[in-house]
Order: C-alpha cells, then sequence, then structure tokens
C-alpha cells in the first residue's frame, strides 16, 4: 500500500458583529478680516464656537490618525482637503487661497472620529 496524507476535517462558522461608534464634532466661525494675511486664513481654535453654541476654551478635537477625519466647509461649500490644514494639536485651522472668502463667510469645521470594536463568534462542528 502507497503512503497517503491524511487530513483532519473540520466544519466551522464565524459570524462577526462590528460597531463602528462614530464621534462627531461640529465647529462654527465667521470669518474676520483680521485673521487672513496675503491670502491665507488663519483661525485659532478660541474663534470658534461648538454645536452648541459655546465659544470654544480650548483647542479642536483633533482626527484620530488613520480612523478619522476633518471636512471643512466654506459658505456650506465642501473644500478640497489640500487647501486646508489643522493643526496636530487642534489649536488652529489654516485655509490657503482664501484671498476671495468674503468678510462674515460661515466656515465649518467637522471632525469625525471612529473607534470601531469588533465581537467574534466561531462555531466548529465536526
Amino acid at each position: 500500500m502507497s503512503t497517503q496524507l491524511f487530513k483532519l476535517v473540520i466544519d466551522a462558522a464565524t459570524t462577526t458583529d462590528t460597531t463602528i461608534n462614530p464621534a462627531i464634532e461640529k465647529y462654527f466661525y465667521e470669518l474676520r478680516e483680521d485673521e487672513r494675511t496675503g491670502g491665507i486664513v488663519t483661525i485659532p481654535a478660541t474663534q470658534f464656537i461648538d454645536d452648541d453654541g459655546n465659544v470654544m476654551t480650548g483647542n479642536l478635537t483633533p482626527a484620530t490618525a488613520d480612523n478619522g477625519y476633518y471636512l471643512l466647509f466654506i459658505n456650506g461649500v465642501l473644500q478640497q482637503s489640500s487647501l486646508y490644514t489643522v493643526s496636530a494639536d487642534g489649536s488652529q485651522v489654516v485655509i490657503n487661497d482664501a484671498a476671495t472668502v468674503p468678510v462674515g463667510a460661515p466656515i465649518t469645521l467637522i471632525v469625525t472620529n471612529f473607534a470601531p470594536v469588533s465581537d467574534s463568534d466561531t462555531t466548529i462542528t465536526t
């Protein structure tokens, strides 16, 4: 009789449940001329108001690396991410190419972070 390879046979089913847990912060500002220099707008975090109408006393919530992102709207129009930066500590927002943005224009920054949680259950039936 020739040599034979015997294999273990296992039948299993795995179910995975994932909750994404988004945390969304919204910050609002109206453009003031004194924060524009040479077409660049630098807005300190303390110039924004939060979603409850409170003036910010600290930094903005930073987007978590690899699990968060920013959206910036000027006059209700979503801006390309290459046109603005949010400092790593959330202390300011810098908008480039803002020479034509009118004074008083509403600027909205949305910060979305995710804290996903997954739970898997494997049932083995042989």
